[in-house]
């Protein structure tokens, strides 16, 4: 059987086009993938929990637990976690010297979950991120169900 003109361009283009949906829609799946990983605790390597490399508890009552990537210390960011394993806030920690000194930080890694609320205040240091720091904090959650974090 032979394919002649108009039907060999209508094959053409229908593979083409059936390649490129499988493209996006794979590229789509992988970008859910990557966005479910880190939903629920633990996340994946490099994530460590904060309590294994520096001692703190597992659980901060105000934040929940943390896990970071120890590449990004200090900026971060830390992934915090409820008791039921949820991810409810992503915690930067910027050195105050670092914005004094008007370092940037740019393309800071993201959880890609919706915000409901941002939170900064000053910590004067503790282990891991000694030195006085800003902590910026995305969170996912409700004010109310923040207020529950204990």
């Amino acid at each position: 059987m032979k394919i002649h003109g108009q039907a060999k361009l209508r094959i053409l283009v229908l593979g083409i086009l059936t390649a490129g949906i499988m493209v996006v829609t794979g590229a789509l799946g992988n970008a859910v993938a990557a966005k479910e990983m880190y939903k629920m605790a633990p996340p994946p390597d490099p994530y460590k929990k904060v309590g294994s490399l520096v001692p703190l508890p597992d659980f901060i009552p105000g934040l929940g637990s943390l896990y970071v990537d120890p590449s990004t210390l200090p900026a971060g960011p830390f992934l915090a976690y409820d008791r039921k394993g949820r991810l409810v806030s992503s915690v930067y920690m910027i050195p105050l010297k670092e914005i004094n000194d008007h370092k940037e930080f740019r393309n800071l890694k993201v959880a890609q979950e919706k915000v409901d609320h941002v939170d900064m205040y000053f910590n004067a240091g503790h282990p891991g991120v000694p030195e006085p720091h800003y902590h910026v904090i995305l969170w996912y959650i409700s004010p109310e169900i923040q207020a529950g974090l204990k």
